[in-house]
């Protein structure tokens, strides 16, 4: 049986990593997850300065999931190539470093940094509001995409892949500005936009007042728009939003990702991930299934 998954000449030894912010940099599920499991390891997003995230409170739990407005808290770029890196190099996994930034010149620092760094990928965060736009998300405006994109692909040693934000019109334009600037793969759905209201005490959940909504709730869209994204490009897709078990990530798989990031689950269940590998290997066995590529895009 073959589980092996490539994603722009990146070979993955099954489809599963997780979902950049809800892993760390796999330190904290070390206890838990054998690293080594995992197709991939994608870290937390990652900027040329530490960033200290939004006030609190920043999460509220909320019907079939979760809303976060952490901000984006890291250590920086600095503290990641001392203590991150050197950690997930002692696993037998491939390394994808999400990179995250407030303007193109922080964007292409980060990357210019990495270039000499031994990881493998490198998932680009244009869900960060570009303080040089007015605060307009990179993943919101087709040019800023494309230029983002274009700019981060001329200074990039690695692969890089473009995480689309859901919160737009059409994700397939988003996703063909991203391919005709030059990205190697796509990643989605990022995290979609909502609001709760603490009735209690008559303000809101969240310090942010809006926060992104992840878990199971998001996951029909989450599918919808990566089944959209594979047939208008031809570009390898990580899908992810909603993800919990091996019958999520096989819908997503289907629809046309390439390869599946687990989020959410991994807060109140701590093995997801390797469940999931367990699972897909157990569905491939029940219907005789060789090689995991005749089910990527199946449905048509």
């Amino acid at each position: 049986m073959n589980t092996k998954v490539n994603i722009a000449g990146v070979e993955f030894k099954n489809p599963i990593t997780v979902a950049s912010g809800t892993f760390g940099s796999g330190m904290e599920y070390d206890d838990f997850v054998d690293l080594s499991l995992l197709g991939a390891v994608t870290t937390k997003g990652v900027a040329n300065i530490p960033w200290a995230g939004n006030p609190t409170p920043r999460i509220a739990e909320t019907y079939g999931g979760m809303m976060n407005a952490i901000g984006l808290q890291n250590p920086g770029i600095d503290t990641f190539c001392e203590r991150d890196i050197p950690f997930l190099k002692t696993k037998d996994t491939k390394i994808i470093v999400n990179v995250c930034g407030k303007s193109e010149s922080d964007y292409v620092e980060v990357v210019e940094r990495l270039a000499d760094e031994p990881v493998d990928l490198l998932e680009i965060n244009v869900s960060c509001p570009n303080v040089k736009e007015g605060g307009i998300a990179f993943g919101q405006d087709p040019k800023a995409l494309y230029d983002i994109t274009k700019a981060v692909k001329a200074k990039a040693k690695q692969p890089i892949i473009m995480k689309l934000s859901p919160n737009v019109t059409d994700i397939t334009v988003m996703a063909k500005a991203a391919e005709e600037a030059g990205a190697d793969a796509l990643s989605l759905i990022n995290t979609l936009t909502g609001m709760k209201i603490d009735i209690k005490k008559r303000t809101f959940a969240v310090a942010n007042k809006t926060a992104g909504v992840s878990g199971p709730a998001i996951k029909p869209i989450a599918v919808r728009m990566v089944y959209q994204v594979a047939n208008a490009v031809k570009l390898p897709i990580i899908g992810m939003g909603g993800v919990a078990t091996a019958e999520d990530a096989l819908e997503f798989i289907m629809a046309g990702a390439t390869a599946v990031a687990v989020g959410t689950a991994n807060f109140h269940n701590p093995y997801a991930t390797t469940e999931i590998i367990k699972g897909i290997e157990n569905y491939m066995t029940e219907n005789k299934i060789d090689d995991i590529k005749d089910l990527i895009g199946c449905v048509k």
